[in-house]
């Protein structure tokens, strides 16, 4: 390894900081995000001390920044801005305004000059949009109210970005540059701004005919190189004018947006999206300056806490004007209350433009460091202490069934499968009562004209109230697993007259259901699944009428193979073992009869 090149040996250490790091974290239930900067701490200087070239660390950073942006760029297609107008630029700007006046506020309040606080705040209002999107998709929370209102808000801060770089030499300490000639600020704003028209509309010009030719060659991997090649030319020509190759590379993605190629550029890049991600955190945890934090380590406190008590309050209470729900708002607070990565680019690009001394630069970007990695640790104690209490406060409550019923059927659960089979009683004229634990479901259910009652069907007591002992018929449809066995069990030992018909999830959950003498049990994709092979066996050529054939002989061999395997299903060998030889026996029935009927419909 003495021979080996730096980037070399620096590359097998960050991937196996990454490979160990990452499962480790992800099984304790932190998240991959703590996984990757406790990677970047442990071969950091502080840590292991595997990487300690300050400078190295910096640029690993910078242009893990970089490539972050430039797939950000790309989604911000002009169209899809408009239409998010609203949420981005309303409660972006009310978001960025309202946390960099109270952060102001905090650093007059302590005395710091008002061009420091300034600055200080602008930089620290911003988030961090890798670790957000990166939590919010791992929660599946995009989709929902509060992952909106947070991507609104990022995007926002994506783009105030420019005017804040744009703004730091007119907020600069001393106007004497180092050969003592005095800087006209305006002039280099003017510049900046210059630059950034000509990108704009260059790219606009310049892209599609660009891309047009590239086209012509018809070679994928030259899409990759040319997006790469503009988004260097534009970072380059962005450091010309003394702004960020970050920056530049946001501008890069969002005319890349605008080309008819974006989705296979997407494709192309897509692959590396999770991986550059990954690097980037590893990087900031590098950064993570221990050196400081020790040195200045009441400052640093009072900063981070500071980040975090005054953003997260102006972001609480937005999110209570966005109606944001209240069991989503503790998390979309904490995620955009820490500092971000564009804070780096600020902060650096402050000390580059003399409006920050490199004392205060450090300790600025070692606490939006610090509570990057805070703030993903106090995510994982919110979700075991915090939020199981803080969503029963504001959750909406029902009385439960307390009145007896008295009808045939008895149905737990009110999800899509209990919705279809009730809605088919009711089209039939046919009464049934509703069980559903699910207050939103519920109200949800009482606006459509569905009487749903509230209460858990797992509860004996319930269970009687709402009829099962007279009930002909009980049809288990709650989504857990584990609460429809215990629903089944209840009901076989408790009301032996009523019929029960169970959704089973799979072939396990239905042994086991069928174990405690449920007999009519449905697998819930099974009959779906075997239309759409249906259609698929028409679309390759077969008749309407062979293709019914050999879904009912299927049907009935599946169904003659769970009966068949009851016996042993809990064997793991023998279970695979039986399935084998039933997919040899089908193969063959199906083999003969092909043999024997040749029909000219079905293909030879």
């Amino acid at each position: 390894m003495e021979n080996a090149p730096t980037w070399l040996i620096n590359s097998f250490i960050y991937l196996s900081a990454a490979v160990i790091a990452v499962p480790l974290s992800q099984a304790l239930g932190l998240g991959s995000v703590i996984g990757y900067l406790i990677a970047g701490i442990a071969i950091g200087p502080w840590g292991l001390g595997l990487v300690t070239n300050v400078t190295d660390i910096l640029n690993f950073a910078e242009f893990g920044v970089v490539l972050m942006l430039f797939l950000v760029g790309l989604e911000l297609e002009p169209k899809r801005l408009w239409s998010l107008r609203r949420p981005i630029f309303g409660w972006g700007s009310a978001q960025m305004i309202g946390c960099t006046a109270a952060l102001f506020g905090a650093g007059l309040a302590f005395g710091y000059d008002w061009h420091i606080s300034l600055i200080a705040a602008m930089g620290l209002a911003l988030s961090s949009t890798a670790i957000c999107l990166q939590v919010l998709g791992e929660r599946n929370l995009l989709p929902t109210s509060s992952g909106q209102a947070g991507f609104s808000i990022l995007l926002f801060q994506d783009v105030a970005a420019i005017p804040i770089l744009a703004l730091l030499p007119l907020l600069a300490i001393s106007g004497v540059t180092d050969g003592g000639e005095a800087s006209n600020p305006w002039l280099e704003t003017l510049k900046i701004v210059a630059v950034i028209a000509g990108i704009v509309l260059g790219g606009r010009l310049a892209v599609r005919p660009l891309f047009r030719w590239i086209a012509r060659s018809k070679t994928p991997e030259i899409f990759t190189a040319t997006s790469l090649l503009l988004v260097v030319g534009i970072a380059s020509l962005m450091l010309l004018v003394g702004l960020s190759m970050a920056l530049g590379a946001f501008l890069a993605g969002v005319l890349l947006a605008e080309s008819e190629y974006r989705r296979e550029l997407e494709t192309n890049i897509e692959p590396f999206k999770g991986l550059l991600l990954g690097l980037f955190f590893i990087a900031v945890g590098m950064s993570v300056d221990f050196g400081v934090l020790a040195q200045f380590p009441l400052q640093m406190a009072g900063i981070v806490l500071g980040l975090f008590l005054f953003k997260g309050l102006v972001i609480y209470l937005l999110a209570r004007q966005m109606q944001v729900p209240f069991q989503e708002r503790p998390v979309l607070t904490l995620l955009l209350a820490q500092g971000g990565e564009f804070a780096f680019v600020v902060f650096q690009a402050a000390l580059g433009a003399q409006a920050l001394d490199t004392q205060t630069t450090s300790l600025l970007i070692g606490a939006v460091a610090l509570s990057m990695l805070v703030s993903p640790l106090l995510l994982a104690a919110m979700d075991r202490w915090l939020l199981p209490r803080y969503a029963l406060c504001g959750a909406t409550t029902m009385e439960e069934i307390s009145e007896q019923q008295n009808t045939p059927v008895l149905i737990a659960g009110f999800g899509r499968f209990g919705q279809i089979i009730a809605r088919v009683l009711d089209a039939t004229g046919q009464s049934a009562t509703v069980l559903d634990h699910n207050a939103e479901m519920i109200e949800a259910a009482r606006r459509f004209g569905y009487k749903v009652f509230y209460g858990n069907a797992t509860r004996l007591d319930l269970l009687r109230t709402a009829g099962a002992g007279q009930a002909r018929i009980l049809v288990i449809a709650v989504d857990k697993p584990e609460q429809s066995l215990a629903i089944a069990e209840l009901a076989r030992e408790h009301f032996p007259q009523a019929r029960i018909v169970a959704r089973a999830f799979d072939a396990p959950h239905w042994h086991k259901l069928r174990d405690l003498g449920v007999q009519m049990v449905e697998r819930e994709l099974f009959e779906a699944s075997l239309l759409s092979a249906h259609s698929v066996l028409e679309l390759l050529g077969y008749t309407p009428e062979a293709a019914e054939q050999t879904i009912s002989h299927f049907r009935e061999h599946n169904q003659a193979m769970l009966e068949s395997m009851r016996p042993f299903h809990k064997d793991q060998s023998q279970l695979i073992s039986a399935a084998k030889e039933s997919r040899r026996q089908l193969e063959e029935r199906f083999s003969e009869q092909r043999r024997q009927a040749q029909t000219p419909d079905e293909p030879q």
